[in-house]
């Protein structure tokens, strides 16, 4: 393959191009109540070239070997049109070229799992709610995803890399009377098949809870001092803050720019946040990006200041700043974009129990139902929480939303638990999907945090 890569690009005429050329496989299957309703398994592939030219920089994706030619010329043109059209000429970070093959250990490699294999294990998890009388329905969903990705480059690289994705999301929804609540699992990883196996307790515990919700109270509106759960404190990093660290979504906005300019301090001292794309069996592992650039371990925030952000090629030139290697396409059908790989609070000192005890009196917030941000304002569902008296976990409380301005909330983070995990179903759609965005955090303990409810 990279014999067919390195003659097309010799065809080339630009100061820089690269081709990635990848063969993907899926298998999805879904019940949706008492239906299966999807049971679908495909191969495509084809090819993502990238041109450099007079400071423009073009992308074309094509299907086809013979379609190679065609797709030169067009993205040639394209970027030399775009570079008589720009302020800034792009320039691209150096990369040492790399000559390499990399496929990560996998606890069986589920594109050697049969179909029946996976359609019986699915229906397995589905049937647990189904058993109960107050569940009215649920959905559940397997996927399996993977990359088969050759890179090269005219600077020489000519990287193999296998990106494997396995998972398995079920949504499970009670009712009493006219009330229903909906209790979300998921499971799932980068290291193979193995990892969605033996998950029963995890489908029982979920459908335990769709019921316990029914009899939940609903949470009173104020402002709380809180801890949040690994779930929920990982997906507030990754939402209201990871973004933020995304030097594309910031590149154009001189308030952003300034806001979140290196040194900055936008954290309480104890804050300290990294990706790290590295971490072996994390859902966001790879070694190497879609540009060729190796992932490496990037702290974004130290003792509450701002330290670094996740850089492409083009934004690390233009910034001044270090290559981190997070420029990552959703298939060959995309050129590759800022995406963060693993991105998670670093772990502090203090046990969930010291936490309860330093919190007192407030709430504790479990797992996270969605929610948005704007600018820098974030609102985020949590799925349940438990009201907490003098250090103690008492009544279950629902339908709570938080709401607040993240620098405010990132400086009132006033303790870190040593608990640190990782998600197993992430995914974010950030101009593109990508099944491996990773979040992790440890229990923490926020002040003066707004929870809307009754």
């Amino acid at each position: 393959m990279f014999e067919q890569l390195k003659r097309m690009l010799s065809r080339v005429e630009a100061d820089y191009a690269d081709l990635r050329y990848e063969l993907k496989t899926e298998t999805k299957i879904s019940f949706d109540a008492r239906e299966l309703s999807l049971m679908t398994s495909n191969t495509t592939d084809g090819y993502a070239l990238r041109v450099l030219k007079g400071g423009g920089l073009a992308s074309v994706s094509f299907t086809r070997a013979s379609d190679a030619e065609k797709a030169i010329r067009t993205a040639e043109q394209n970027a030399a049109l775009m570079g008589g059209r720009i302020e800034a000429p792009v320039r691209f970070a150096k990369v040492e070229p790399i000559q390499d093959a990399y496929h990560p250990q996998l606890d069986i490699d589920p594109r050697l799992v049969s179909i029946d294999e996976k359609l019986e294990l699915l229906r397995r998890y589905h049937e647990i709610p189904l058993q109960q009388r107050q569940v009215a329905t649920c959905a559940t969903n397997y996927l399996d995803l993977a990359r088969d990705r050759y890179f090269a480059s005219t600077e020489g690289a000519e990287i193999r890399e296998d990106l494997v994705t396995t998972r398995i999301l079920g949504t499970i929804t009670s009712q009493d009377g006219a009330q229903t609540q909906t209790a979300r699992t998921g499971c799932g990883g980068s290291d193979g098949f193995a990892r969605v196996k033996h998950r029963e307790a995890e489908f029982e515990e979920k459908t335990a809870l769709a019921l316990k919700l029914l009899k939940a109270t609903p949470v009173k509106a104020g402002s709380y001092r809180v801890i949040l759960n690994q779930r929920l404190a990982g997906v507030f990093t990754h939402e209201a803050f990871g973004h933020f660290s995304e030097a594309d979504l910031i590149e154009d906005s001189p308030t952003l720019r300034a806001r979140m300019r290196l040194g900055a301090k936008l954290g309480s001292d104890i804050l300290n946040i990294r990706d790290d794309p590295t971490r072996l069996h994390q859902l966001g592992h790879y070694k190497y990006d879609d540009e060729g650039a190796p992932a490496r371990p990037t702290q974004l925030m130290k003792d509450g200041a701002l330290v670094g952000r996740l850089h492409s090629r083009r934004t690390a030139a233009a910034f001044g700043e270090p290559l981190s290697g997070h420029s990552i396409a959703e298939d060959f059908r995309f050129a590759p974009i800022i995406r963060m790989g693993c991105t998670y609070i670093e772990p502090g000192l203090l046990s969930f129990e010291e936490l309860l005890a330093q919190l007192g009196d407030g709430l504790y917030l479990v797992n996270s139902i969605g929610g948005e941000t704007t600018g820098e304002n974030f609102t985020f569902g949590a799925q349940y929480g438990y009201e907490v008296k003098a250090g103690k976990l008492g009544g279950m409380l629902r339908d709570i939303n938080i709401s607040g301005n993240l620098y405010a909330t990132l400086k009132n983070i006033n303790a870190v638990g040593n608990d640190l995990q990782f998600g197993e179903a992430g995914a974010c759609g950030k101009g593109q999907l990508n099944l491996r965005s990773c979040n992790g955090a440890p229990h923490v303990l926020i002040d003066r945090v707004v929870v809307g409810g009754v």
